[in-house]
């Protein structure tokens, strides 16, 4: 059976690397599923779940936004953020919630300082999300 190369790169390193059988992304339009041979594609991404099927096993990540370039072979993902599931620390992302939240409530942000918290705001819930979804 023909695989994918998934590749999942941040500004800070290559998170993932390998040859999968599906990749369901979060578009900016909606849920792009992805098997070999797609057809080529250049989209933007929405902060949520990115699943990686290899072999009949699931690998759940948190995805910021970014971009997505599909081809007939391969899967380029470039994101402001990538964790893995078994990777996110629930108690450090429901204090950056609970900072997040305080810090709108309290202080007066401009408008660029608060679009910067409302997006950490997002990408920490897309996290619990991923780490919630099988109840981890």
């Amino acid at each position: 059976m023909a695989t994918l190369k998934l590749e999942i790169v941040t500004p800070e390193a290559k998170v993932f690397s390998d040859d999968v059988d599906y990749v369901l992304i979060p578009g900016a339009e909606g849920e792009l599923g992805i098997y070999p041979e797609h057809t080529p594609l250049l989209t933007q991404l929405a902060a949520g779940e990115l699943i990686a099927t290899k072999g009949g096993v699931e690998q759940r990540l948190a995805i910021g936004e970014g971009f997505v370039e599909i081809t007939q072979t391969s899967v380029s993902v470039l994101t402001d953020m990538a964790v893995n599931e078994a990777d996110i620390d629930e108690a450090a992302v429901q204090e950056a919630i609970r900072r997040a939240q305080e810090s709108i409530r309290n202080e007066k942000l401009h408008d660029e300082e608060l679009a910067t918290v409302q997006a950490m705001l997002n990408k920490s819930f897309v996290q619990l999300k991923v780490k919630h979804r099988r109840g981890s």
